[in-house]
């Protein structure tokens, strides 16, 4: 299910410098949405309501760094102009996914928490880049958040944001390389001058984190009655209608067969990544997991896991689905 484009609005690609058009509501709500930080629901399936009402987000950069964008510009994926200072307007990758893993086989983090899995710039029509610039895929991420300033965001990361095969540096080599060279206010040039090699990066990273923090979905699932069981399945409607009561708004929930193990929190972005106001909104679209029978299981590593598992990747499910 898609909603109907009632008009067009017209963006830059911060590749090519090119401009775009990209989907919107109706030039009414995104007045409302640059005036007032009001959330804008693409659509909404029949399994989920609207949110209870707009939550925004601000981050700061734990190594000092600073952009010098206005974070109450209008949001992302919301313009009815063309937007030529891409530092502080996110495109075409404006609505942002924090993405997070359920990993129960074998286990990875807390055993009463979720793990990050990343940050994500979809473009507003839910396609998306990666690998926007291989020049910038750096190594040794760790270290570089150590030299940084970011030490209590790599101790963070060495907890919550871990890999299912125990390769926490690539994964996070693979987050930044992937997802994290496609953000337009990210860019090299965006960045105050005399930043060090790879302060991009560290901004990320911090960025992701602090994020992850507003968003305790164990917890949110918890006060509603809802813990990982053995034996227990539940409802798609129950999952997310309790997540939505919680946060006030619907994420998308993935699941491998019938074991839940994707999240999905969606955002657009008033400013830049590394400072700015995530404007939360609705899902989108719709997440793979079937109507009923969904498993929540504990995280337990029982001796019967697979060791060689590859991580989930919704990513992939969506180039599938979007064929």
């Amino acid at each position: 299910m898609r909603c109907r484009c009632l008009l067009l609005t017209v963006v830059t690609d911060c590749q090519t410098n090119k401009s775009f058009l990209c989907p919107t509501m109706s030039l009414l709500a995104s007045a409302l949405v640059g005036l007032t930080g009001l959330s804008l629901n693409y659509f909404v399936p029949k399994f989920m309501s609207p949110g209870s009402g707009p939550s925004q987000f601000a981050v700061s950069s734990a190594s000092g760094l600073a952009s010098s964008c206005d974070a109450t510009n209008i949001a992302s994926c919301t313009n009815t102009t063309a937007i030529g200072n891409l530092c502080c307007f996110e495109a075409p990758g404006g609505l942002l996914l924090q993405t997070q893993f359920w990993d129960s086989n074998p286990a990875t983090g807390p055993s009463d928490s979720w793990t990050i899995h990343g940050l994500w710039p979809d473009k507003c029509d839910l396609k998306f880049s990666e690998n926007c610039d291989p020049s910038r895929a750096y190594k040794n991420i760790a270290g570089l958040l150590s030299e940084n300033g970011a030490a209590k965001t790599l101790d963070f990361m060495k907890t919550y944001w871990v890999d299912i095969n125990g390769k926490d540096e690539t994964f996070w080599e693979h987050e930044w390389k992937t997802h994290g060279t496609c953000m337009s206010t990210l860019e090299p040039s965006c960045l105050p001058a005399g930043s060090a090699k790879g302060t991009e990066a560290v901004a990320f990273f911090d960025t992701v984190v602090k994020l992850f923090q507003t968003l305790p979905t164990y917890k949110w699932l918890a006060n509603q009655g809802i813990t990982p069981s053995s034996s227990a399945t539940y409802t798609l409607d129950t999952l997310s209608t309790a997540l939505q009561t919680e946060s006030g708004f619907q994420p998308v929930l993935d699941c491998e067969g019938s074991t839940l193990d994707s999240v999905s929190w969606y955002f657009h972005l008033k400013g830049s990544v590394i400072d700015g106001t995530f404007v939360q909104i609705d899902t989108p679209e719709e997440g793979n997991c079937p109507s009923d029978g969904i498993k929540y299981p504990p995280k337990s590593d029982d001796g019967e896991s697979e060791p060689n598992k590859k991580m989930p990747s919704r990513h992939a499910r969506r180039r599938h689905h979007h064929k």
